[in-house]
């Protein structure tokens, strides 16, 4: 075993996106919506010292967090996007990242886009697809 995913995610890209690369987490497509698997995600990261932003349409104030429209209305740095979104909306998200000078993007689960990932990657970024921070966090203490 090389300690490379099926989607080509290594161990060590989630070990440095969770320990080296910032604490500052913009979480797209996070809502007040508690039913929503983000929402979960959110308050699990919180737990473990990250500061979560939620983007979303609606900007909404998630778990004490003002939220943004979109990562471009976000007035401070992300150190990394964490993207919520169908697989097809996605690679422009990543490339959003790009652009706002995010450190690293992660997929979540069933997120998958190899062009997005090969354009960040490209680009000098940490990327993560097909995981979730919260089944990954716990397991580095």
């Amino acid at each position: 075993m090389d300690g490379t995913g099926d989607d080509g995610t290594t161990e060590e890209a989630v070990r440095r996106i969770l320990t080296q690369l910032g604490d500052t987490w913009a979480v797209v497509g996070l809502s007040g919506n508690a039913a929503r698997p983000a929402y979960g995600v959110a308050q699990v990261l919180q737990r473990f010292g990250k500061r979560i932003v939620p983007v979303h349409p609606r900007a909404e104030t998630v778990h004490g967090e003002p939220g943004y429209a979109t990562l471009a209305d976000v007035p401070f740095p992300v150190d990394v996007v964490d993207v919520f979104v169908n697989s097809a909306l996605a690679g422009a998200v990543a490339d959003e990242a790009v652009a706002v000078g995010a450190r690293a993007v992660w997929f979540q689960l069933g997120v998958v886009d190899e062009a997005a990932y090969a354009r960040v990657r490209g680009a000098g970024l940490e990327m993560v697809m097909d995981r979730c921070p919260a089944i990954e966090i716990p397991r580095l203490r």
